[in-house]
């Protein structure tokens, strides 16, 4: 028996004396509402109402019964209204690359405010968000994708401390730009450092790419963070395999990289509920967009550097 179903029946017949009344107030035929009323007193071991007068009224027991059926009900409904509000306000946590703009994250922070929402930014390496995404730990996840199919993509290029945008003159690099000139010091060159956040997608990529250019394999090395490329960078040993936007912000040159299937492709994605996938909300994807330095796959594979964060959001929101 769903005893809220038959208090919610008993309380209305109280309130209305009438079953066709009460019947109609809560949305059901009336020979439920009386199968209801006749289960309940079934279940309580006596009549709730007086059916010997033309006008129903409630019985001795049903008197007695009435004020703690209401507060049953009223109880019940205070527990919706806590669930539906704990709902409402509850955290969303959202996976992100370690490398996001912390200001365009904290505009994201902010239009969660806007709508209602906790919003929790979790850095996170890529295998760990997706999985936690399928566990439900996230609400949603930036995943990669393979540039060639992602819906977003992320122009990657090379930082150097010193002299490669001066090499390459802000045009897209090509490694075959990065062999050595004739006639050139051929001591030690300095490596291309790979994050943990490409070291599982463009660095098999990356080094079929180098064998291609005539690159020595030792010219391409994965780091175990983005911290460590960051100083190897800034200490001029390498040349951090990185987003524009990464760059400037610790104020080091940068080139984009010209072989657009070197670059990031992402996709937000969103925990699957019980109804099926779910599906990430527009400001938060165009938000989102905006942290990772989006473009269009249409896009130029070099964008200009001066783009802003919202002409890339502009972007990422028509595709």
């Amino acid at each position: 028996m769903d005893l809220l179903a038959h208090l919610a029946a008993y309380v209305t017949v109280c309130e209305e004396r009438n079953f066709s009344r009460a019947a109609e107030r809560l949305g059901i035929a009336q020979p439920l509402l009386s199968r209801r009323i006749k289960t309940l007193e079934q279940h309580f071991g006596g009549e709730l109402f007086d059916r010997t007068r033309r006008q129903i009224e409630t019985s001795n027991l049903g008197v007695l019964l009435l004020p703690h059926a209401k507060d049953v009900l009223s109880r019940a409904e205070h527990l919706r209204d806590l669930a539906r509000s704990a709902r409402e306000t509850a955290v969303r946590a959202i996976g992100v690359p370690p490398d996001c703009e912390p200001a365009a994250l904290a505009r994201v922070i902010r239009a969660g405010a806007e709508h209602g929402i906790v919003v929790s930014i979790q850095e996170l390496p890529a295998d760990v968000r997706a999985a936690r995404l399928d566990d439900g730990s996230l609400a949603f996840a930036v995943l990669r994708l393979p540039p060639e199919t992602a819906p977003l993509g992320v122009p990657l290029g090379l930082a150097s401390a010193e002299t490669l945008a001066t090499t390459a003159r802000g045009r897209p690099v090509h490694l075959e730009d990065l062999r050595p000139r004739r006639g050139a010091d051929h001591g030690p060159r300095p490596a291309v450092l790979i994050s943990p956040e490409d070291a599982p997608f463009a660095a098999d990529r990356l080094r079929k790419a180098a064998a291609r250019a005539g690159l020595p394999e030792d010219r391409i090395r994965t780091t175990s963070s983005t911290a460590t490329a960051l100083a190897e960078t800034l200490a001029g040993n390498g040349m951090l395999l990185c987003t524009e936007q990464f760059a400037r912000r610790h104020q080091v040159s940068w080139v984009p990289l010209a072989d657009a299937t070197l670059h990031r492709g992402y996709e937000l994605a969103a925990a699957p509920s019980r109804h099926g996938a779910g599906v990430p909300p527009d400001w938060l994807a165009t938000l989102l967009a905006a942290a990772l330095g989006t473009t269009t796959r249409a896009a130029s594979n070099a964008p200009a550097a001066g783009h802003t964060d919202d002409a890339r959001a502009q972007l990422a929101a028509r595709g």
